[in-house]
Order: C-alpha cells, then sequence, then structure tokens
C-alpha cells in the first residue's frame, strides 16, 4: 500500500496483498457496500476494484446521481477505489460511475453488491451485512459434516424458482418471494423423497430467459423472489425440513450488459484482452480472465461467499468445458493455443484445481458439481493426482444414451441394447450424477413424457421403464421439475408448470411411482454407498437384446440388503420368465409397475423362492410373469452360510456373445 495514501483504514496492506495473490477469500467482506461508522458517523462505506480507471465516484437518489459527488479514492497501487457516505440506510439504489482513460463516463452496478434492483432496473442496492442472519440449521450442518457425500444418499430436484409455481395476477410479474416458496417447496420435496433441490438462477440476472446463466450480480440473490435475508431463510427453512440445497454456478462467462462487468473500467478489466479467449462467438457473451489474480479471487470468494453467508450445500458449475478448452465453440483461426500448442486452458484447469482445494479443504460435506459435456479425464480426482478435484460430475454421455435408447419404438430396441449397457463399463472412471435436466426438456427437444414412444398408456409405461432403470443404475439423481408428474409441454420459464395435471389419474400414478422410487432410494443404501464401484454393481444378464429385458443387482457394503432390478423394455407380455439369481433364499417383490407404491410393510410384498437350477449362467432363479413393460425390484439379503453353492460376487460384466435361441432356450 502506498504510505502517502493509506486510505480510511477498511482496506488494509494485508488486504490488498492477499487481493493481488488471488486468496483473499473473504473480500467480499471489504469490496461493495458496507453498513459502518466512520469518524463518529453511521453511513456506508464502498470499495471497488477498478485498476484502470482515471476517477471513480458513487451516485444514487442521495446525491442525485450527480457524478461529481461522492468521489473515491485509490487505495494504494492494487487499483482498488474507496469512500465513505454518512447517512445512508439500507435500501438505497447506487452505482458506482467509472470515468476512463479516455475520458468515458460510465455507470456500473457494484460486482460485490449484496441486492439489486428489480429488473429491469440495474442498479445495486445497499444492504444489512447477510453475516447478521440468525440461523436455526445447527443439526443439518454438524450432520452434513459428518459424511461423505460421494456415499451418501443423493437425488436431487432441479428446480427454476420463477416457473415452479406463480402467483396469477400477483405483483413483481406473479413471481412467489423465497419465503413463500420455501414453505411450498419444502413441503413437495420431503413428501416425494427428495434429498436436495438444484436451483437455476439465483444470482442476479437482467433477463429472465437466460434462466439465470448470464449473471450480472455474482454476489446478489435475485430480487425476483425477495433480498439477501430472505434468501437465508429460504436455505434456513429447507435445512431445518432436511433438505440440502445447491446453486447453479456460472465462473464461465459473463453478458456484455452495459453496466455489467464488461469493459468494467473501459478495458478488458474481469475479461481476457484477446476477443479470441475473451469471447464466446456462440453465446456473444465475455469469458472471464483466468490468468488474473483479482478474477480468480472474484469467483473463488463468490463460491465461497454461497457456502459461508448463505449455507448452501453445493454448487453446480455451468459449461465447465467452455472453460477447459480453448476451442470451445470456436472455428479454426478464432482461438489461440496455450503455450504448449495444445488447446487446453492451463489458466482455468490451474482455478478450477485452485478452486476445488479450498472447497475440499473445508471438510464440512459440502460438494461441488461439474457440469462437463466431454471425456476430459479426471474430473472428479484430486489435484494432488493431477486431477481437477470436483465431488461429482454430470454424467451427459449416459443422459444421451439413454434418451436415445428411450424414444425408439420397442420394435427397434433390440438393435441398440448396448446404448443402456454402455455407461456400465465407465460408471467407475467418474463420481458421476445421473441428470434429466431442464435441458434435455427445452429448445423442441420434447417434455420426457413426449420423448417416449407409443399413444397415451405406451408413453407413461415407457417413462416408468426409464426412471426405474434410472435409480437402479449406479450414479446420484438429479430429475428436473414436472418431469416427475409427466408434464406434458416443454419447460417454459414465464409460466407455472401444470400442477392441475394431478388431477388426472395418470399423472398422478406416475407421480407415485416416482415418489416410490425416491423413497426406496433413501432406505436402501445399495442404491449409493458403492455408485464408483464393482462391488455395488453385478449384472444378471447384459445380454437379454431379443426380448429387450435388462436384470441386475446393487450390493451394499455388508450385503445385508440388496435389491434385484428386472426391466422389460417392451409391451411383450413374458408369462413364463425367470431370472438367475446370486444365491438361495427369499426374494420379496417391494416394487412394480402396478401401481409404483412401495411396499413398506413386509406383509404386503409378495415373496419368492429361489429354486436350484442353471439361469443365467447362476445356480439358481425365480419365477415370476413378467407384464408388458414389466418392472420387478426385489429385495434379499446375504446367502445363508449353509448353503453350499458359492455366493456370486460383484465384478465387472461379461456381455456374453449367446443367440437369441440360446438365452430363450434357458427358460
Amino acid at each position: 500500500m502506498d504510505k502517502n495514501n493509506p486510505g480510511l483504514g477498511f482496506i488494509t496492506q494485508d488486504d490488498c496483498y492477499l487481493f493481488g495473490q488471488g486468496t483473499h477469500y473473504e473480500i467480499y467482506k471489504k469490496l461493495g457496500a458496507h453498513p459502518c461508522e466512520y469518524q463518529g458517523k453511521r453511513g456506508y462505506y464502498f470499495a471497488v476494484w477498478a485498476p484502470h480507471a482515471a476517477a471513480v465516484s458513487v451516485v444514487g437518489d442521495f446525491n442525485r446521481w450527480d457524478p461529481e459527488n461522492s468521489c473515491c479514492t485509490r487505495v494504494g497501487q492494487g487499483g482498488i477505489w474507496e469512500c465513505f457516505i454518512p447517512g445512508l440506510s439500507a435500501g438505497e439504489l447506487y452505482k458506482f460511475v467509472i470515468r476512463t482513460q479516455g475520458g468515458d463516463i460510465l455507470y456500473k452496478a457494484d460486482p460485490y453488491a449484496r441486492c439489486a434492483e428489480f429488473r429491469p432496473g440495474t442498479a445495486s442496492r445497499m444492504a444489512e451485512e447477510p453475516w447478521e442472519f440468525s440461523w436455526g440449521d445447527r443439526s443439518w450442518m454438524k450432520k452434513r459434516a459428518e459424511q461423505d457425500p460421494r456415499h451418501s444418499a443423493l437425488s436431487i430436484y432441479e428446480c427454476h424458482l420463477g416457473s415452479w409455481k406463480k402467483n396469477q395476477g400477483g405483483a413483481r410479474d406473479g413471481f412467489k418471494s423465497y419465503r413463500e416458496l420455501a414453505e411450498e417447496l419444502a413441503a413437495y420435496v420431503k413428501d416425494m423423497g427428495y434429498t436436495h433441490v438444484e436451483l437455476m438462477g439465483i444470482a442476479e440476472h437482467p433477463f429472465d430467459g437466460s434462466w439465470g446463466y448470464q449473471v450480472t450480480g455474482y454476489y446478489a440473490p435475485t430480487a425476483r423472489y425477495g433480498d439477501a435475508q430472505d434468501f437465508q431463510y429460504f436455505v434456513n427453512y429447507l435445512h431445518r425440513a432436511g433438505i440440502g440445497v445447491i446453486l447453479d454456478w456460472v465462473p464461465a462467462h459473463f453478458p456484455r450488459d452495459a453496466f455489467g462487468l464488461a469493459d468494467f473500467d473501459g478495458q478488458s478489466c474481469y475479461e481476457y484482452a484477446d476477443p479470441r479467449k475473451g469471447e464466446h462467438p456462440d453465446w456473444g457473451t465475455k469469458v472471464f480472465d483466468y490468468g488474473k489474480n483479482e478474477v480468480k479471487n472474484f469467483l473463488i470468494a463468490n463460491a465461497l461467499y454461497w457456502l459461508n453467508e448463505y449455507h448452501v450445500d453445493g454448487l453446480r458449475v455451468d459449461a465447465v468445458a467452455s472453460m477447459l478448452y480453448l476451442d470451445y465453440g470456436r472455428r479454426e483461426g478464432e482461438w489461440c493455443s496455450n503455450q504448449y500448442g495444445g488447446n487446453e486452458n492451463l489458466e482455468a484447469i490451474e482455478f478450477f484445481k485452485h478452486l476445488n482445494s479450498v472447497i475440499a479443504g473445508r471438510h464440512d460435506g459440502s460438494m461441488i458439481i461439474a457440469e462437463e459435456s466431454t471425456a476430459w479425464p479426471m474430473v472428479t480426482h484430486s489435484p494432488e493426482k493431477n486431477g481437477l478435484g470436483f465431488t461429482f460430475k454430470w454424467n451427459m454421455g449416459w443422459m444421451h444414451d439413454f434418451l436415445e435408447y428411450m424414444k425408439l419404438d420397442p420394435y427397434f430396441r433390440k438393435g441398440n441394447h448396448n446404448k443402456m449397457t454402455f455407461g456400465l463399463t465407465y460408471f467407475t472412471s467418474e463420481n458421476y450424477i445421473l441428470v434429466l435436466s431442464h435441458d434435455e426438456v427445452v429448445h423442441l427437444k420434447c417434455s420426457m413424457i413426449n420423448k417416449m414412444p407409443g399413444i397415451y398408456e405406451d408413453k407413461f409405461a415407457n417413462l416408468r421403464c426409464a426412471y426405474a432403470y434410472m435409480f437402479g443404475h449406479p450414479g446420484k439423481k438429479l430429475l428436473f421439475m414436472g418431469q416427475d408428474f409427466a408434464q406434458w409441454h416443454e419447460w417454459d420459464e414465464s409460466v407455472s408448470l401444470s400442477w392441475e395435471l394431478l388431477n388426472e389419474e395418470p399423472h398422478r400414478a406416475l407421480q407415485n411411482f416416482v415418489r416410490g422410487l425416491l423413497h426406496i432410494y433413501r432406505t436402501h443404501p445399495c442404491l449409493y454407498q458403492q455408485d464408483d464401484n464393482w462391488d455395488g454393481f453385478e449384472w444378471i444378464n447384459a445380454n437379454d437384446a431379443e426380448r429387450s429385458v435388462f436384470s441386475f443387482v446393487r450390493y451394499d457394503k455388508d450385503r445385508k440388503k440388496s435389491l434385484l432390478f428386472v426391466i422389460n423394455f417392451t409391451p411383450m407380455e413374458r408369462p413364463d420368465y425367470k431370472v438367475g439369481v446370486p444365491h438361495a433364499g427369499s426374494y420379496r417383490l417391494i416394487f412394480d409397475e402396478k401401481d409404483g407404491a412401495y411396499k413398506l410393510q413386509k406383509k404386503k410384498a409378495e415373496s419368492f423362492r429361489a429354486y436350484k437350477g442353471e439361469c443365467d449362467n447362476r445356480p439358481y432363479h425365480i419365477f415370476h410373469p413378467l407384464e408388458p413393460y414389466g418392472i420387478r425390484i426385489y429385495e434379499f439379503g446375504p446367502a445363508r452360510k449353509t448353503a453350499k453353492t458359492k455366493t456370486a460376487v460383484g465384478g465387472q460384466p461379461q456381455l456374453l456373445a449367446t443367440s437369441s435361441a440360446k438365452a430363450h432356450s434357458s427358460l
């Protein structure tokens, strides 16, 4: 810090040093607007990073938006400007005015603002300090810190708050408040059995149609639903209801809006100066400069801000691939290689390793999830082993294969059997989340129910099979709102979900079916304890392509409560169907396609005795007619010690080269 300009005392020499090194993880407590007392007067302290600015001031109603008043002074040599304005209070609007080296005047929203003006307004709003909120989720946070999310139940309800439910004809364009949504959403999610919600578009953004993925207020919960303390109330309420909260987070790019981060101080400040690195030609957005310590600090501190001050349980990082590849979305000649001639963004890689190491070092059970759409290796491996360090990765490959299979007429599925088995050849390579997200039900892709082949009844039957297979497949689960009761139309952010469909029996039945799957998932550790290793999964028959039937087992660590899945993806009945089982004993049918009700009470579940006799290369089998689009989930325990046959163990599947005739002859 310049000794001749020590500043007001709020920004210290240590602050400047750590910010310049990119390691001031609570810089949001120094930059931005903060209520304080200075020289015996109450007011607000303002600080902003604008290294290329010729002058900076603060404007608002309090000074008639006059840029000649409330001028800031530069603190040291790091590009931070500050001022104190007495007499201000929470709720007032403000902006920074930047006078550029070329003499232009720019009106900019505060990059570190904790509240923003309701759109279409673009000003920042002074707020109380978020860390003054009285939290009541201590037991949730303690329990979370004691668990490893990789080996815990994780079933995510992806939700866009603005279109989940609306107040028809209400104020503020019909948006419900964070407080209203907290109670209604918590009740729904708890009843269904999801463990977490993932929220789209919480950081402030100017355009509803961007869904929150073009952010202008990285530190401000969007004013569409309330203020910062309202959002804290939302998270606190869900935690007290036993529900986790994950936020979508966008460190990949930001929009060009004149009041935002683009050319913040008249030059490339937050973005790369070279347009071949600093602009996304397809999206029309700016790319963060991951080589600048202050920019990395802005982003890493922002991630920690949501974890620290709002107690969120995880962040889902959007568009990771666009950050990792220098040529992402660019044609030849539109991008520049790294120092070794490759297309990897080495600065973004280092950023991820830094960010994820800091979050992992918290040891508090918080998660960071990569939406990474390519085959980039070791996304969820530790940086010490040259991985990126994410907790989970969205399994986009599985999703594409799965949906391509499900769209097929059942007659053609036998020729595409491998689309459903291929994901089981690489599921141990990363810690995966199986996703059926908002991206799959927009832009003419159809809703989940309308992706299914056939007429009315067939569509529901196919969707039941799809969800049953998804919940049996290794990997955590994510389902976008509306798809658990078969909403017909594609998602539209401007209207509410079609809740009226629950007045119709098929939609209620499908919702009940998904509820049953969710409760089975949460009550059976075999479905989440060993998602990342072969001890948790075993094929019974991966090769019954002719009949399009899949059968497999999920094991928990001690094999006390395992599940056998049998799913028929055709409308053909199999009245004489039998399936190989790991050992002798009783197999209790806890779930089927008829009503979808998870049979919690043993007396309501039908048991099937295993008979000795080879089937599916197993020494025992059970008989049970398999209905058209039939689904069977059996619960069974460990092999009895008195049994003479050797208990089957988990291992890599052997995709047998059997003919369909041989497969049928085993019946």
